[in-house]
């Protein structure tokens, strides 16, 4: 208890002192970092430690102070050379107080100027040490966060996709843990124990008749493993013709449930020593904590992510939900094979959206790591420009101050801005925008790139059909061969348009009529499986139910009626209104700024959200202070999907996709919520 208190005190000291003295400011600063440490010696020196509660307590605090053993010297480097209380930063500015004092005497006359270049050189010397701090700090986070796994890796990657203000620095090196995925755990130490344990068997064996030891996917607090299950000719196995049934098993780590905990009381402590160092801003941040808090600690419960698994997989058989109608398919769960560390559920076949994302992109002649204006601007094929591209990111991240826990979606579109857009390319992209709309840019740029597709495909048929008269070289032979398979894939760039309406359809559903959805439908929780034969259509297949949201009936409501005021693009005083309904609150409650924010959010994207002056006058306008709960999953899930559609050249507006949906909704439950 007493270390708890010491926490809670240094973490109110740091937050809530506006002028503490130099003394008390380190004291704090000190012991948010020794205090972990301490009660980890307490714990692991104790001799009652043998139960199950006390040991994981242990090692959790262990865990804590390997991680403020790591990070102390980063906090002490950024300490010693900005804070105000240093003795270092006293000194210079002591010395820089008697430098100009000895100048005002020379000349009285110019204090004012004096005082003002005395502001601006402190102001350039502090941008100047602060990248230097980032750049000598960056690549030790980045090494505690590799050494640490975890949660931390999955930290790092939330932080290189999030709103937040993170220095480039520390953003770039977050970006490499987006394909530098950790290491899964050991398949005959950890794994194949795990598993046998949980399921009451001497031996795997005695459930499945094989089961990759290699997983199929891996995350920061477990991973899943491809399986069969042994035949079982009896009346409860509804597979008549006794095919194999394959299965994915995910296993949960065993040390997960005391290991994430710990991860999060230690990510929250040192964001409020960001904070206190002015790295980031501590509202937005603090919104990005509760929520990413939140995220992981109910992702560590297999028991409801299962329950909630088995509910939208019952509702998906409904002939008159969506899923049947649009090829939509979820994994169904083999209860008998569940713990609450292992969730069994049937194997299903496609690869990873992103995957096909990828590929499409390419297809389309869109570089990945272009930012979304380049996109949009430059069709998908020029060089960043710079300019408004910070802006626009944040947009699609979740910004304008609603901090959004994206996950590692590929979202990640954002390059640095470090290269100044020459005036006349900036002149005329200006004149561009606001002539041309984005759904036209789009459209030309998809028709550009077919048009390409369909030149390649004519010269290869061509010169296919030459071949075979033995009057064409075989180098081209050879060349057309090769194209001839991308020619097939582009065939599917038609079927993208409908997949993008297809999942924003099902998630509309099931967030306004079935008020249970999951909340993370980035693109690697999307299978999609094209059809070998004519016989068969493309389907697309919905994984990972771990972070799910529950709405009430008066929710889906009140969101319903957001949805369809900027669906129906109504004045400004009515969404505003359907939006403090919902609890949103603003610092200045303007009118104009919650109505933009509402088009922001559920409107298609417009020209003039490429416009970096308007995204900073609608900051000047208001900001929020307090965002509901219940929309911000909702404002997630479709920032996602919208994200992925926007990859992929569609500017959908998610109010108009789900205007049925939301007339649905209040159809059913409006009676009861007005």
């Amino acid at each position: 208890m007493l270390s708890n208190a010491a926490r809670q005190t240094a973490r109110q000291t740091i937050i809530t002192s506006s002028s503490p003295s130099p003394a008390l400011r380190i004291a704090a600063t000190t012991t948010l970092a020794t205090t972990s440490i301490i009660s980890a010696s307490i714990y692991l020196n104790n001799t009652d430690n043998n139960t199950s509660s006390n040991s994981s307590r242990g090692l959790g605090f262990k865990r804590q102070l390997d991680f403020w053993s790591s990070v102390t010297p980063v906090v002490w480097d950024y300490w010693w050379n900005i804070a105000s209380s240093s003795p270092k930063v006293r000194l210079q500015k002591a010395l820089r107080n008697v430098h100009f004092g000895s100048t005002e005497t020379e000349q009285p006359s110019s204090s004012t100027s004096s005082e003002q270049q005395q502001q601006d050189e402190q102001k350039k010397e502090r941008q100047v040490l602060l990248h230097q701090l980032h750049e000598r700090n960056a690549p030790k986070i980045y090494n505690v966060m590799i050494h640490l796994g975890g949660l931390y890796i999955k930290l790092g990657q939330v932080l290189s996709v999030t709103a937040l203000p993170i220095p480039n620095q520390y953003r770039d090196y977050f970006r490499t843990l987006q394909s530098s995925v950790p290491n899964h755990e050991d398949w005959v130490t950890v794994v194949k124990p795990t598993l046998e344990r949980e399921l009451g068997v001497h031996s795997l064996g005695e459930v499945f008749e094989s089961i990759d030891e290699v997983p199929c996917g891996a995350a920061s607090i477990g991973q899943a493993h491809r399986a069969t299950l042994l035949q079982r000719h009896d009346n409860s196995n509804n597979n008549s013709n006794h095919e194999k049934e394959e299965v994915i098993v995910k296993v949960q780590y065993p040390n997960a449930k005391w290991q994430v905990p710990a991860d999060i009381e230690c990510v929250g402590q040192f964001l409020q020593l960001c904070v206190y160092f002015g790295i980031v801003d501590e509202t937005s941040s603090q919104l990005s904590y509760d929520e990413f808090a939140r995220q992981f600690l109910s992702e560590l419960d297999y028991t409801n992510e299962r329950h909630n698994l088995q509910l939208v997989y019952t509702s998906s058989l409904d002939p008159n939900a969506p899923y049947i109608k649009r090829g939509v398919v979820l994994p169904r769960v083999y209860e008998e094979l569940c713990t609450d560390r292992v969730i069994t559920m049937s194997y299903l076949k496609g690869r990873k959206f992103e995957e096909e994302t990828r590929r499409q992109l390419s297809l389309l002649g869109v570089d990945m790591k272009k930012s979304m204006r380049s996109i949009v601007v430059g069709g998908g094929s020029t060089k960043n420009s710079g300019g408004d591209d910070e802006s626009v990111t944040k947009v699609e991240e979740g910004g304008d101050g609603v901090a959004s826990s994206s996950s590692s979606s590929q979202q990640a579109l954002a390059l640095s801005t470090k290269y100044p857009t020459p005036m006349w390319k900036t002149k005329l992209t200006s004149i561009v925008k606001n002539v041309v709309s984005v759904d036209v840019l789009f459209s030309i740029a998809r028709f550009t790139r077919r048009l390409a597709l369909w030149s390649q495909s004519t010269t290869v048929k061509w010169i296919q059909l030459a071949s075979s008269l033995s009057i064409m070289p075989a180098a081209w032979k050879t060349w057309a061969d090769e194209r001839q398979n991308d020619i097939l894939q582009s065939m599917t760039l038609d079927w993208t348009e409908d997949a993008v309406h297809t999942l924003m359809d099902v998630h509309g559903y099931q967030i306004l009529n079935q008020g249970l959805f999951n909340a993370d439908p980035h693109p690697g929780n999307i299978l999609v499986d094209f059809p070998t034969d004519s016989g068969r259509k493309t389907t697309i297949g919905l994984i990972d139910y771990g972070q799910c949201k529950h709405l009430t009936p008066d929710e889906r409501v009140n969101i319903a009626r957001l949805i369809l005021s900027i669906a129906n693009k109504e004045s400004d005083e009515e969404i505003a209104t359907k939006f403090r309904t919902l609890g949103i609150k603003t610092k200045n409650d303007s009118t104009r700024f919650l109505a933009d924010f509402g088009r922001l959010m559920f409107g298609r994207f417009e020209s003039q959200h490429l416009d970096h002056n308007w995204h900073k006058d609608l900051h000047k306008e208001d900001r929020v202070l307090y965002f509901p709960k219940e929309l911000s999953m909702v404002y997630r899930t479709a920032l996602l999907l919208r994200g992925l559609a926007m990859s992929l050249q569609y500017n959908p507006s998610v109010g108009e996709l789900w205007r049925d949906r939301a007339l649905e909704a209040i159809r059913q439950h409006g009676s009861s919520s007005s």
